[in-house]
């Protein structure tokens, strides 16, 4: 008899991104404006938008991950995360390739300086690995 793993594996993947955009999310309500800083290091965004950017996103990904934990709209939740993380890993790679150094802002917004982008890159993969495999797995409503 060959054990079907497919609920726990699903269950934990839905677990870990669900809490890691509900934390990523709590500094930047927190701090808008530290946020907004953040932004405007990434040296990408148009000024105009930096600040509502600073407002928005936070709540997405609060709104995204207890939508995934909570089962509410689960695939619409998957689409936000996953598109955030798309984003994120082009903005990464995109700062990578040029030698830009910055604060990603990921989950706070003091100014707890520069990571290794590479490490950051390696994770966000991973995260969207398991967000596609998730999406894959849910059914429609």
């Amino acid at each position: 008899m060959k054990a079907d793993y497919t609920p726990f594996v699903v269950f934990i993947c839905k677990l870990i991104l669900g809490v890691t955009f509900i934390w990523a999310s709590y500094s930047k309500i927190e701090d808008p404006a530290g946020f907004a800083t953040i932004l405007y290091g990434y040296g990408v965004f148009p000024a105009v938008t930096i600040n509502l950017l600073a407002i928005i996103v936070p709540f997405l990904e609060l709104v995204a991950g207890f939508s995934l934990l909570m089962r509410l709209f689960p695939r619409s939740a998957l689409i936000i995360i996953n598109g955030f993380l798309v984003s994120f890993i082009v903005l990464l790679s995109f700062n990578l390739a040029r030698g830009h150094e910055f604060d990603c802002g990921c989950f706070s917004v003091t100014g707890g300086g520069t990571q290794a982008v590479v490490s950051l890159l390696i994770r966000d993969i991973f995260l969207l690995a398991a967000g596609i495999y998730l999406f894959r797995k849910t059914k429609p409503a």
